[in-house]
């Protein structure tokens, strides 16, 4: 009768120090000592550890894909600076840059313009031009900043014409994009390689 009791006995501390041992997934762990499950991998859920590719059109901080005739994207503001500027934008981007340019308006610029109303129609009138050529958008919303920030990533041949700080911002983390805006009744241009002969 002893021996039995005794095994009972060991039984019952052998299951005491199973119950007081934690799993490895149990939830009073703190976060750097617990197992977390792995969940399945979705193989149609955009991953976002990968890195951007590198454009091939830049050798170094240098983009070898601007050059004369330029293709400049235009803002919605930097039209309405424009107007009260009264500046000419084609003739005033060819002063400022010495060369052709050819201006680029979204689909998405022309929505906001319209959006703005009736304050607005003689830029709406201005960009009706048939010297401003128009850049088709697949996109949905209406954003203009995030979609020209889009195609100027995927597209290294743009300049990119604005007054909005925050675009400013975005379009300067991005290598080898030149920036326009007004300043002073005049167009400036920012970050534009002095080998084609303009100062930054």
């Amino acid at each position: 009768m002893g021996k039995q009791k005794k095994t009972q006995k060991v039984k019952k501390q052998r299951n005491a120090q199973l119950k007081r041992l934690m799993k490895p997934t149990d939830s009073r762990l703190k976060d750097q000592i617990r197992e977390k499950r792995k969940k399945a991998e979705d193989p149609h859920q955009v991953k976002v550890h990968e890195a951007t590719q590198q454009s091939s059109a830049l050798f170094f901080q240098y983009n070898t894909q601007l050059g004369p005739p330029y293709h400049i994207v235009l803002d919605t503001n930097f039209i309405n600076f424009s107007i009260k500027s009264k500046l000419d934008i084609v003739q005033g981007m060819m002063d400022c840059l010495y060369a052709k340019c050819i201006p680029y308006i979204s689909d998405c610029v022309r929505a906001e313009l319209e959006k703005l109303g009736n304050k607005y129609k003689l830029a709406l009138r201005i960009i009706s031009d048939p010297r401003f050529e128009r850049l088709p958008c697949l996109h949905k919303g209406t954003y203009a900043d995030d979609c020209i920030v889009e195609r100027v990533r995927q597209h290294k041949c743009y300049i990119v014409a604005t007054n909005d700080k925050d675009l400013k911002n975005r379009i300067r983390k991005i290598p080898g994009v030149p920036i326009m805006y007004v300043s002073a009744h005049k167009y400036a241009i920012e970050r534009m390689p002095e080998a084609y002969g303009v100062k930054a």
